[in-house]
């Protein structure tokens, strides 16, 4: 099972009370504090929000106002008598009686320009006239530009100016004295968009235009007044006052407004650096996109200039509804962040104040429970250090611990009566077990031995009958198809020339098949096929089995290699060891197509419990057993090999454990390839005789 509390904690009663005390108070307290911020934070940041938009409104208030008062005061001018009367009576000196009325209307409704034309566009008068012989002078004869005319307010809406973006040439036949205030070069600023301009020479006008009628409702003039937006000091200074006036504004934040034409400051109260006018930056890509690009309010945190303001941007449109610029206010985020920074401050260190207390009095109280506890818990210590007599004693407690001490105390002496009496028993008990065990290992041993021995002979009788079975099924078939085969070649004679290659295989077959069947039975009745034994050397059996198979050999790659150490003689039947080594011989030569080295190796052999021979080991360099076949690689019919039948091995394990020795397989250790290992004795011993000795189980 998974160990869920740590160890510290586990193994002490006192820091679980200690962590029951102060785990509220250290993490309920600290995800308290934390959760206060957090929504502080959040709520801190909305009222900030929230403020800044009533901002925004307050200053779009007050813009549509101006476009309202530009366009209601154009409008007095167009409808007044004076205008109406002056353009009546033509005589000489009428265009400066035109230029004085509109000079003191301009002045009254301060306005950046008004200028009086034909109905088809010609100049008539302005607010600020021309210089003659001026560089200017030539304006004074250029027709109402487009854009002029585009602002035309003749359906009888009310009188609202609109909002018109300008080239400056447009602005220069209009009015040619507020060119100078156009021309802004762009300041390079951090976080703006990529852009390669330099200069900003479009403007931005508040643009009213109105047609002057005769009572009888035909056009007799257009009167065009309005605002230059670009560079108006006192036009954003004024938003500014309305929006943020003295001391509306906690903590000395500065409040600030803009106006943007695209994303350049063409008027605003942002200082770059002392009392320099941030005019000709640019607002952040960031804005840009969401204002400009989408066309949305920001309301949020943004980086102006050079610090972070709260700020509120609203995009401004023109008369057509595309974008053109924007207007912004914000005010300084650095004060109120300085402020709420101390606020959680202060927050964070009341609770730490108060954690602090109640961690003194929770760990007070706590004492009084866990100083009885550690005091049993040495008592039992000193009992498991072998101090029987150890006990706790009255305590000065007379709660339930108090009780407790108490019966641990009666409970010490119980348990010291009663271990005497268990000790006594136990050496008694250890005793008999010692000798019924005794009896038990010497009766368990014959068990064994007779059951390996009783399992082996199950196995011999049931093969038994099994090729007993097989030979006479297989026998009778085979001597049929042998005497078929000698009446053909009798009754064909000459004529069975062709057919003399199928003829042998069929004979080769039919002997093969009977070799199978004799294999069978030699291994099922081991007694009745037992050949005499010699004495023989290993050495030279292994050589002269070489040369048996020399011809297979001759057809790959292979290259033997000897390695003869055994001194000792084996004890076995000759042609049934020669059966065995050229067994294990065409298995390596078979496990190595594409050619590798056999390696033959003998030495002598002594057995762990008596008895020595001799030891054969055969090594290739082939793939090796894979796993799951070498426990099932002496088992009958049991083969890797497509035209095998898998009792080549299981035959030979036969025949070397009727002499008493082994047989084995494996993987090589020094590298790829297997190895088959024979173990032979020096004096022939029955199988079972030498497996009880040397430990390995009868079968």
């Amino acid at each position: 099972m998974t160990r869920l509390t740590p160890r510290w904690l586990a193994g002490s009663v006192r820091n679980k009370l200690l962590a029951m005390a102060l785990l509220p108070l250290l993490v309920a307290f600290p995800l308290l504090v934390l959760a206060v911020a957090v929504w502080g934070n959040v709520a801190y940041d909305r009222l900030l929000i929230t403020k800044v938009g009533s901002d925004l409104a307050v200053a779009r208030g007050y813009f549509d106002q101006v476009l309202i008062e530009v366009g209601a005061g154009t409008r007095g001018v167009a409808d007044s008598q004076a205008l109406y009367a002056a353009l009546q009576t033509p005589r000489a000196g009428s265009v400066a009686v035109l230029q004085t009325q509109l000079q003191r209307a301009r002045e009254r409704l301060a306005l950046d320009f008004l200028v009086l034309y034909s109905p088809d566009g010609t100049p008539l008068a302005r607010s600020v006239p021309v210089a003659p012989g001026s560089a200017r002078a030539a304006a004074d004869e250029r027709p109402m530009p487009l854009a002029v005319r585009q602002a035309l307010q003749n359906d009888g809406t009310p009188s609202k100016a609109r909002l018109m973006l300008m080239e400056s040439a447009a602005l220069n036949a209009l009015a040619p004295h507020l060119l100078p205030r156009v021309q802004l070069p762009v300041v390079p600023t951090l976080n703006a968009a990529p852009s390669e301009r330099t200069l900003e020479d479009r403007a931005m006008v508040v643009l009213s235009t109105l047609p002057v009628r005769d009572a009888q409702g035909r056009t007799l003039a257009l009167l065009s007044g309005g605002l230059l937006l670009n560079q108006n000091l006192d036009f954003i200074d004024h938003i500014n006052r309305i929006v943020y006036p003295d001391g509306s504004l906690p903590f000395d934040s500065q409040g600030t407004a803009t106006l943007f034409l695209d994303d350049v400051r063409i008027t605003t109260n942002v200082r770059l650096f002392q009392d320099k006018r941030a005019i000709g930056t640019r607002v952040s890509q960031t804005v840009r996109d969401t204002v400009l690009g989408q066309g949305k309010t920001w309301l949020d945190r943004a980086f102006v200039v050079n610090d972070w303001y709260v700020s509120a941007y609203e995009p401004l449109l023109d008369a057509a509804g595309t974008r053109i610029g924007m207007l912004y206010v914000g005010y300084l985020e650095a004060p109120f962040r300085q402020v709420r920074h101390t606020m959680l401050g202060a927050i964070g260190l009341i609770f730490l104040l108060v954690m602090a207390l109640s961690a003194w009095f929770s760990m007070r109280w706590a004492r009084s429970i866990f100083r009885p506890v550690e005091h049993m818990n040495r008592t039992m210590q000193r009992v498991e250090e072998g101090d029987p007599h150890a006990r706790v004693g009255a305590l000065p407690a007379r709660d339930e611990l108090g009780a407790l001490a108490g019966h641990l105390d009666e409970l010490l002496d119980v348990i010291d009566d009663k271990t005497l009496t268990l000790q006594r028993w136990g050496e008694e008990l250890d005793q008999k077990v010692v000798k019924r065990t005794a009896e038990l290992e010497a009766s368990n041993a014959s068990l064994q031995q007779a059951q390996q021995q009783l399992v082996k002979s199950e196995k011999l009788a049931a093969i038994g009958q099994l090729t007993a079975s097989i030979a006479h099924e297989i026998n009778n078939p085979i001597a049929v198809m042998q005497g078929n085969l000698d009446l053909i070649r009798e009754t064909l004679g000459a004529h069975a020339t062709p057919v003399g290659a199928e003829l042998r295989l069929l004979d080769e077959q039919v002997q093969r098949m009977r070799l199978i069947v004799t294999q069978l039975l030699q291994y099922a009745r081991p007694t009745e096929y037992a050949g005499y034994v010699e004495t023989l050397d290993l050495n030279r059996t292994v050589d002269d089995c070489l040369v048996l198979v020399a011809h297979l050999l001759a057809q790959t790659r292979i290259q033997v290699r000897r390695d003869f150490q055994a001194s000792q003689r084996v004890a076995f039947n000759r042609p049934e060891l020669q059966q065995v080594v050229i067994n294990l011989l065409i298995n390596a030569i078979q496990a190595m197509p594409e050619g590798g080295e056999l390696l033959l190796s003998t030495c002598d052999w002594h057995a762990d419990l008596g008895g020595a021979g001799a030891q054969l080991s055969v090594a290739d360099s082939g793939a090796g057993l894979p796993p799951g076949v070498q426990e099932r690689l002496f088992r009958p019919f049991f083969t890797t090999k497509n035209d095998g039948n898998g009792l080549g091995l299981w035959i030979s394990m036969g025949l070397v454990e009727r002499y008493g020795g082994r047989i084995g397989a494996g993987n090589r250790t020094d590298g790829p390839g297997a190895v088959f290992t024979v173990q032979l004795l020096t004096e022939p011993q029955a199988p079972d005789a030498v497996n009880t000795r040397d430990g390995r189980p009868g079968g």
